[in-house]
């Protein structure tokens, strides 16, 4: 799960970045309205953390941009101003969630955990697939009932293809996702190949269930 948080407070960011990357969520900061909108209009995520007092403007802004471009991401609104008509013209702007600082990161790593919850698996904490099953709250994956050992990065690979399944993925799209940085930055998609390969045997049998997709990705498919 990738996680952008958008605050111009650095020992903040870096305390929930620290917190949130514990709790296995790739995270990326941007500490002004610039940074933020570059890495918005580039990359997808599955939760935004938008400050509202940033250098450059307001997150509000990257708000009310989000939701005109049509943008699906989860965001919640974070500020020291404990204003009740900022929380309601959050809301009332496409906002999920709205918490006012100080705030402990523990709840905030709840809220990132529901909205994501909500957005994407209907209030559900599985997801499924065949006979694969990730627990997201607990952040374990099982195939018949069976717990089985993946590193962050296979965990977050195999995650992100449930979470498209049958689409095909692009080579591009997955680095991307995995590292947070742009494919162009790239020498090679050798680590993608070496993390398929690793998932797929880990999987076993259901592994057969990845296909590869040549010149173009992969795909989650029966």
């Amino acid at each position: 799960m990738k996680i952008l948080i958008v605050e111009d407070e650095q020992d903040l960011a870096r305390s929930i970045r620290q917190y949130l990357q514990n709790q296995n969520y790739l995270c990326e900061i941007a500490s002004t309205v610039q940074q933020g909108r570059e890495k918005i209009e580039y990359f997808d995520y599955d939760c935004i953390l938008l400050d509202i007092m940033l250098p450059g403007g307001t997150g509000l802004q990257l708000l009310e941009e989000l939701k005109r471009d049509k943008k699906t991401d989860g965001v919640i609104v974070i500020s020291a101003k404990n204003s009740l008509e900022d929380k309601i013209y959050s809301l009332k702007s496409g906002a999920d969630d709205y918490l006012s600082k100080p705030f402990h990161l523990a709840e905030l790593s709840a809220r990132v955990e529901s909205v994501i919850r909500r957005r994407q698996l209907n209030g559900s904490n599985d997801i499924h697939f065949q006979d694969i099953k990730i627990d997201i709250q607990a952040k374990t994956v099982s195939i018949e009932n069976g717990e089985i050992n993946l590193t962050k990065t296979e965990y977050d690979l195999l995650l992100f293809l449930m979470m498209n399944k049958g689409k095909v993925i692009s080579k591009n799209a997955i680095a991307e996702h995995l590292s947070g940085q742009s494919a162009m930055y790239l020498d090679n998609f050798d680590i993608i190949y070496a993390h398929v390969k690793n998932l797929k045997k880990k999987l076993g049998l259901q592994g057969n269930y990845i296909r590869t997709i040549y010149g173009t990705g992969y795909k989650l498919s029966e």
